[in-house]
């Protein structure tokens, strides 16, 4: 059993676990500063466009179920903006990341001197045979 205890250690304390929780807590956050954004905000003025309508009351009765279908909407266009600004964020540290390649690309190393002398072999063997 401790072997057990151990492994799980080892994987809950590797750098990529850790970073994935932050990256989960971050997340989480930010859906609920985009889920108000959407419904405190976004609705009330898609409402306002559509007639005054209010899209979390959107609702069909069959039988005796109630399919809130106003609500899903709702989380739909939470997903798309959060998906919106996920894609511009990564986007743009990848715009980043490439910026920062780019500026720390090495310029190509010098040929040796066993290279220059090899390719000055190689070139008068060429002159040779042309004549």
């Amino acid at each position: 059993m401790s072997k057990f205890l151990t492994e799980f250690k080892e994987f809950a304390m590797k750098g990529n676990v850790i970073d994935m929780a932050v990256g989960v807590i971050i997340g989480g956050a930010f859906g609920k500063i985009v889920s108000s954004l959407v419904d405190n905000v976004l609705m009330p003025v898609l409402g306002m466009i559509t007639g005054g309508l209010d899209f979390s009351s959107l609702d069909v009765k069959v039988g005796d179920a109630t399919l809130k279908y106003g609500i899903f909407l709702q989380n739909v266009i939470d997903f798309l903006i959060i998906a919106f600004c996920i894609f511009l964020m990564i986007k743009g540290i990848n715009k980043l990341m490439h910026k920062k390649k780019q500026e720390e690309a090495p310029a190509p190393a010098e040929p040796s001197a066993q290279e220059k002398l090899l390719a000055e072999i190689r070139d008068l063997l060429k002159q040779q045979q042309q004549k």
